[in-house]
C-alpha cells in the first residue's frame, strides 16, 4: 500500500510506493538509509487492557505506549525492522503534507489551515509548491514532514 518499501533482491534496488497526481501507484526509487524506515498516519490512540497506550496506524499497525503527544491524524516514522517508532511530526499547519485520497490524490503542499465542522467533515486548505491552493477532506491528509522539509524524497516535480 501506500508508503511501503519494497525491495528487489537481486538488483539491490529499493522503491517506495507513493501516489502520482493521477491517482496512480508509482514506485519511486529510494536509497538504502531511506529504505529502511517508513512513515504511518496515526488513525487512533486509545487505552488497551491494563490500561496500555496505543496508537492504530493508517496500514493497519498497532503500536505499544507511543509517545503521550502523539495524536489522531499525525504521522510516525516507524522502523521497519523493530516496528518501532523513531520520530513523529504533528497535524499542523506550515508542515508538508501528501494527498491520499479524493480528487487531489498525489499532490504535494503546505497545510495553511483547518476548518472544524462538529459532526461533518473537517476540510484542511493546502498550498503546494507552486503556489495553487486547494481544500480536501482530513481524512485525506498525510503529512510527510516537518516545515516543508519532507521526511521522504519525492518523485520529480514534487506532486
Amino acid at each position: 500500500g501506500f508508503m511501503d518499501v519494497v525491495q528487489i533482491e537481486k538488483t539491490k534496488e529499493n522503491f517506495r510506493l507513493l501516489y502520482n497526481t493521477k491517482g496512480r501507484f508509482t514506485l519511486h526509487k529510494v536509497v538504502k538509509e531511506e529504505a529502511s524506515y517508513k512513515l504511518c498516519r496515526v488513525k487512533k490512540v486509545m487505552r488497551g487492557p491494563k490500561n496500555i497506550p496505543y496508537c492504530i496506524t493508517h496500514d493497519g499497525r498497532t503500536i505499544r505506549y507511543p509517545d503521550p503527544d502523539i495524536k489522531a491524524n499525525d504521522t510516525v516514522r516507524l522502523d521497519t525492522e523493530s516496528g518501532k517508532i523513531l520520530d513523529y511530526v504533528k497535524f499542523e499547519p506550515g508542515n508538508v503534507v501528501m494527498i491520499s485520497g479524493g480528487n487531489n490524490i498525489g499532490r504535494v503542499g503546505v497545510i495553511t489551515h483547518r476548518e472544524k465542522h462538529p459532526g461533518s467533515f473537517e476540510i484542511v486548505h493546502i498550498k503546494d509548491a507552486v503556489g495553487h491552493s486547494f481544500n480536501t477532506r482530513l481524512e485525506n491528509v498525510f503529512v510527510i514532514g516537518k516545515g516543508n522539509k519532507p521526511w521522504i524524497s519525492l518523485p520529480k516535480g514534487n506532486g
